[in-house]
């Protein structure tokens, strides 16, 4: 019997086990049609149903208005950087610079046109917020990103903004309530929290299309997508199908608002743990501490433990706690599908060891 396994891992995402097992029942035989998911046509009624109720999940789960339409097209997050920009960038447009994703989208935009950074959190390595800045009401939008995976910083809550609102949601979609109203974008990939790596969701205000004067290519025109549902060209098919099984898991745990009390429950343990231990301290600024990325590192003195602590967690099940390679320290994602328990056997594990050190 293989030992138990705790992942923490910060993308692709754990994924809940009902997902993956009705994905893999779906690669011998799709829906009845004898046919694998893999080789089903993408225009069949039977994929046609997957497609209808996925989107009908996304707009149930986060109460989605009739003003905003849901996509979703193949590629990462990295390419809606310059997606945003096309569309939106007609003459000057800022972004908040809080961590590494953030200061790539606003580079890609500042390859169209004018953009720059109305805030930025660099000075202490992006370990906080930006608070009180001012937001011009004549910009084409402002761009945010909600969750810092590699700093474990979050937006927890939607900003009113004088401007259109445009948030990269890619690591925290689907863990809290979105008051989907106050964004003309809402973009992200899935496999943060909502599937496989593969597949990017957008959520648009219909409105918002058509008001730059560039010439925008088929492909990069969100238009084109809304127009064709989604299907102008050949969807990342297997990645969509385990979106939906996944959303419908959520949707079987209670919904966004249930998933939300229980990833403030993980967050909670974790965080105490690492204020309570010795041994341990957070590196993000406490207000502003992702419920999605635990970042922490060996408290002062014991910084030559790093190695052994990580050894030891990963000899006890923990899969995936080493920090991003560009700051190093440990990090524990608490996705949606990660359990209590899995947080709880971490706690365990840091406990465990500080009696060992002491």
């Amino acid at each position: 019997m293989s030992k138990k396994v705790h992942v923490f891992n910060a993308g692709p995402c754990l994924l809940p086990q009902v997902a993956i097992d009705n994905a893999i029942e779906a690669l011998k035989d799709f829906s009845g049609t004898g046919v694998s998911l893999l080789s089903i046509s993408h225009r069949t009624k039977e994929w046609d149903a997957v497609m209808d109720e996925c989107r009908a999940l996304w707009r149930e789960l986060l109460h989605i208005p009739e003003t905003h339409e849901v996509i979703f097209l193949g590629g990462g997050a990295s390419l809606q950087f310059l997606y945003v920009a096309m569309n939106y960038l007609e003459k000057k447009a800022a972004y908040l610079d809080t961590g590494v994703w953030a200061h790539k989208a606003l580079v890609e935009a500042q390859g169209i046109g004018e953009a720059y950074a109305i805030a930025c959190s660099k000075d202490k390595n992006y370990s906080y917020i930006p608070k009180g800045f001012d937001i011009p009401a004549n910009l084409d939008y402002l761009h945010i990103t909600t969750n810092n995976t590699i700093y474990g910083t979050e937006i927890h809550e939607d900003m009113d903004c004088p401007c259109p609102l445009i948030a990269d949601m890619s690591s925290d979609i689907m863990s809290r309530p979105v008051d989907v109203s106050k964004y003309d974008l809402i973009y992200g990939g899935a496999q943060k929290n909502v599937g496989p790596a593969g597949v990017i969701f957008a959520i648009i205000r219909k409105e918002s299309l058509g008001r730059v004067t560039r010439h925008l290519p088929t492909m990069l025109n969100y238009q084109t997508h809304i127009d064709k549902l989604s299907m102008f060209n050949t969807p990342p098919v297997f990645n969509i199908f385990v979106m939906n099984e996944t959303l419908k898991w959520i949707k079987s745990m209670g919904g966004v608002e249930a998933i939300q009390k229980i990833n403030q429950q993980k967050a909670d343990l974790l965080y105490g743990e690492i204020d309570r231990n010795p041994l341990f301290v957070g590196t993000a600024a406490k207000e502003d501490r992702s419920l999605m990325n635990v970042c922490f590192v060996m408290a002062p003195g014991y910084e030559t433990l790093q190695d052994e602590f990580f050894a030891f967690a990963k000899a006890h099940g923990m899969i995936g706690i080493k920090g991003h390679r560009s700051v190093g320290g440990f990090r524990a994602s608490l996705y949606n599908a990660c359990t209590v328990e899995d947080v709880q056997a971490l706690v365990d594990c840091m406990q465990e060891f500080e009696k060992l050190k002491k």
